[in-house]
C-alpha cells in the first residue's frame, strides 16, 4: 500500500501535517465501549508507518484516557508527529466520569495544560484547541491565555473548535489562530456559508471532524443498523431509523461516483473534502486497520473540478433529514 501521504500546511501558520489526520476519540469514547488499549496503540503506530503525522485527541475523550493512549502510542516518534488536543470542559465533580460544564477561564486553561502534557508524555502541545466556545469567558481572554502558554513554550499553535466567524476574528486579533476544527462533510455543509470564507481571508487552516458523517457516508450503516447502548449516535436526530432510511440517497449517489473512480464511498467523501481547499485536513477516526488503510488511500484519489461539480450538483438535489445534534448540544455551538 502507498505510504507517502502528501503534506498540507494549515493556513499561513506554517504548520505542516499529512493531508489526512487520525481522529482518535472513538478509540476510547463516544462510539461504544473503549477498545483494547494495546490494539489501539498498534493502530496509531500503523497510521504513522503509513504516513499519517497528525493525531487528534482531547482531555474530555475518556475522559483523560484518550490522551494517555495517544501519548503512549506516539512516544517513540514524538518529534516526527503533530499532536492536537483540546481544553475547555471542567469535571462535573471530583471522581465523576461525566464532564459537562464549560470552563475556559485563563487560570483553568493554565492548570489543565499541565495534565495534558503529562498524559501525552510531551513537553509541548503542537496544536491546542478550545474545545467549545465558552459564553462566560471573552474569547480575547482565552486567546491571551494560550498566547501566554505559547510564550512559555508549552504550546506551539492555537486552535478553535465549532467557533463562529466573529469569534474567530476576535481570537485571531489577540493570538493568530492556526486551525479551526468543526464538522464538515458532504452531509454537513454549513461551514461553506460563512466559516470557510473567513478562514480563507485570515489564512487559517480547517480541520473537518466527522468527515464521513459519523460513519454514515461509508455506506455501512442503514435503517436496520443497531448501535451499542453507549454509542453517541443513539441520541442524534439524523440517526433515527427513519432518517437513516431517507438519507440513503446520499450514500447511493456516492456509490455511483465511487464506481467510476474504482474507489469506495468513504474515499470519495474524503477526496471531495480535500478538493475543496488546499488548507483543509480531514481527521477521519477509526478503530479498524482496513478502514485506516481505506481512508489513507483517499489522499491519492484525484477528483477533477468536473467530478466535484457533478457531486455538488447531485447532492444539491438531496435534502438531508434530521438535525446533526440533539437540541441541548446544538445550543453549545457558537454562532
Amino acid at each position: 500500500m502507498e505510504t507517502n501521504i502528501k503534506k498540507r500546511k494549515l493556513g499561513k501558520s506554517g504548520l505542516e501535517v499529512s493531508a489526512l489526520g487520525l481522529g482518535c476519540m472513538g478509540m476510547s469514547f463516544g462510539y461504544g465501549p473503549a477498545h483494547d488499549k494495546k490494539q489501539m496503540i498498534a493502530l496509531i503506530r500503523k497510521a504513522f508507518e503509513l504516513g499519517v503525522t497528525f493525531f487528534d485527541t482531547a482531555e474530555i475523550y475518556g475522559p483523560l484516557t484518550n490522551e494517555e493512549l495517544v501519548g503512549e502510542a506516539l512516544a517513540p516518534f514524538r518529534d516526527q508527529v503533530v499532536i492536537a488536543t483540546k481544553f475547555g470542559f471542567k469535571a462535573a465533580a471530583e471522581g465523576e466520569r461525566h464532564w459537562s460544564a464549560l470552563d475556559s477561564h485563563p487560570e483553568h486553561i493554565k492548570t489543565v495544560v499541565e495534565g495534558s502534557l503529562k498524559r501525552l508524555q510531551t513537553d509541548v502541545i503542537d496544536l491546542y484547541y478550545q474545545h467549545r466556545v465558552d459564553p462566560d469567558v471573552p474569547i480575547e481572554e482565552v486567546a491571551g491565555a494560550v498566547k501566554d502558554l505559547i510564550q512559555a513554550g508549552k504550546v506551539k499553535h492555537f486552535g478553535l473548535s465549532e467557533a463562529g466567524a466573529q469569534t474567530i476574528r476576535r481570537a485571531h486579533a489577540v493570538q493568530p489562530v492556526t486551525a479551526l476544527q468543526s464538522e464538515y462533510s458532504l452531509w454537513w455543509r454549513e461551514p461553506e456559508q460563512e466559516i470557510i470564507p473567513t478562514l480563507e481571508e485570515l489564512g487559517i487552516g480547517f480541520v473537518p471532524f466527522s468527515p464521513l458523517g459519523k460513519g454514515f457516508l461509508t455506506g455501512k450503516i442503514d435503517e436496520s443498523t443497531s448501535f451499542d447502548s453507549t454509542d453517541f449516535r443513539n441520541v442524534v436526530p439524523r440517526f433515527t431509523p427513519e432518517n437513516r432510511k431517507a438519507n440513503q440517497a446520499l450514500v447511493e449517489l456516492l456509490g455511483k461516483v465511487a464506481q467510476k473512480k474504482s474507489a469506495t464511498p468513504a474515499q470519495v467523501a474524503l477526496s471531495w473534502l480535500l478538493a475543496q481547499k488546499p488548507w483543509i485536513v480531514p481527521i477521519p477516526g477509526t478503530t479498524k486497520l482496513h478502514r485506516l488503510e481505506e481512508n489513507i488511500a483517499a489522499a491519492s484519489i484525484e477528483l477533477s473540478s468536473e467530478d466535484v461539480q457533478e457531486i455538488d450538483t447531485a447532492f444539491a438535489a438531496i435534502q438531508v433529514q434530521g438535525a446533526r445534534y440533539p437540541e441541548q448540544m446544538q445550543k453549545r455551538i457558537d454562532r
